[in-house]
């Protein structure tokens, strides 16, 4: 090198500081950007709608397709009246779960519910595959947010989102008891259901909400509030809190 030029750690160096520089100004500009990728570290993809395609990893780690898939290709079998209900009910309590999280997404604009709304709708898509697969009658006529065939979903989505427009903490604890409450039925009903198709969509049904639920927890506690569980046990909430996010499809083994 000859004397007056300058040292190429220096213009390396200079070169790495104004790339930081760069991405600081962008996220500065752009928060919501830098909470996506935030919570993509903690499994999510990106931002998602009703409509989102899905394909790909959704936002419960597992994928869309090889879910509904191999759903699809498990043998038929006979299916009990409990069996029907089972599937019935956990159409559109999926869906309740997505309504629910997108209209707290328009109110309070947390990524968290939005990501976690392409999950459920994952969710309600694998349960229309077993409808669609015994030729049951589709509970969800009206696809449309906040609508339900079943009364009881339409009084607890005006409820939830009643609880959850009080503030943000308000709305994440919403997000946790719709988690609560969703494994504690998907667990009720694989103690009632013998079909092997439908216990393979429930458990990765269950395996999504564990994820939504340490998500959401861990979110509430960033605002400084605390969730205790309704419907699962104390000594189960904490377990799977102190699990890490599970990937992949599962079985009931």
């Amino acid at each position: 090198m000859t004397r007056g030029s300058i040292p190429i750690g220096w213009i390396i160096a200079a070169l790495i500081v104004a790339a930081f520089a760069g991405i600081g100004a962008y996220v500065a500009t752009h928060p919501s950007s830098a909470t996506t990728t935030a919570m993509q570290g903690y499994g999510y993809r990106g931002s998602h709608s009703v409509n989102a395609p899905q394909t790909g990893i959704t936002a419960d780690g597992s994928f869309t397709e090889p879910l509904i898939d191999q759903i699809k290709s498990m043998p038929k079998e006979e299916l009990s009246s409990e069996e029907i209900n089972a599937i019935m009910e956990m159409r559109e309590e999926e869906k309740l779960a997505r309504d629910v999280y997108l209209t707290l997404y328009d109110k309070w604009g947390l990524p968290i519910f939005q990501n976690i709304a392409r999950s459920e709708q994952t969710h309600t898509d694998a349960v229309k595959a077993l409808i669609e697969k015994y030729g049951l009658d589709d509970p969800v006529k009206d696809d449309s947010i906040g609508v339900f065939t079943d009364p009881k979903f339409t009084k607890l989505y005006n409820q939830l989102v009643a609880d959850g427009s009080k503030s943000i903490e308000d709305a994440l604890k919403v997000g946790a008891t719709i988690e609560d409450l969703d494994i504690k039925d998907l667990q009720d009903w694989l103690a009632k259901v013998d079909n092997e198709d439908i216990k393979f969509a429930f458990c990765n049904l269950m395996k999504g909400s564990r994820n939504h639920l340490r998500a959401f927890t861990s979110q509430l506690e960033r605002y400084g509030g605390t969730y205790e569980p309704q419907f699962i046990s104390e000594a189960e909430y904490n377990a799977i809190l102190s699990g890490s996010v599970e990937r992949g499809l599962v079985d009931c083994q």
